[in-house]
């Protein structure tokens, strides 16, 4: 396996939240809509807007999104997680709050005894985020 990505459905605000994923994490963010597809004349107007895909990538990670639902409704679990392996304490702090404005803490901010500063967080689109760093100073 060459890479894992994690994809996020969203119920029609996915520009919203991966704008904001932008803002929090920085990265590059491009986006096709429904309507930018040949299939648009197909699709009702109020879905032209509607994000078909989008991609923010950043370094060696990707994250992506979609409005587009399989049948039925989104429901929100807590059983993915997003897990962002940060490269300092400044860039783990700085992604921490930035992504829990309008969210939760769910783990707060510790320096666990297996090494690393490790936090959990609901975002305001109610996705699951664990944030670490593994090169702290332990005294």
């Amino acid at each position: 396996m060459r890479q894992l990505i994690t994809y996020l459905s969203f119920n029609g605000n996915c520009r919203e939240a991966m704008l904001f994923y932008r803002d929090c994490l920085g990265g590059e963010l491009s986006w096709q809509t429904i309507g930018d597809t040949p299939i648009a004349e197909k699709i009702p107007e109020s879905l032209q807007h509607f994000i078909l895909s989008a991609s923010l990538i950043k370094d060696d990670w990707i994250l992506m999104g979609t409005d587009m639902v399989a049948d039925g409704e989104l429901i929100k679990g807590n059983s993915v997680s997003i897990l962002l392996d940060c490269v300092s304490e400044e860039e783990f702090y700085s992604c921490y709050q930035r992504l829990k404005e309008g969210g939760q803490s769910t783990q707060e901010i510790e320096r666990t005894y297996w090494g690393v500063l490790f936090g959990g967080l609901t975002d305001r689109f109610g996705n699951q985020w664990l944030l670490k760093f593994a090169n702290y100073d332990k005294t």
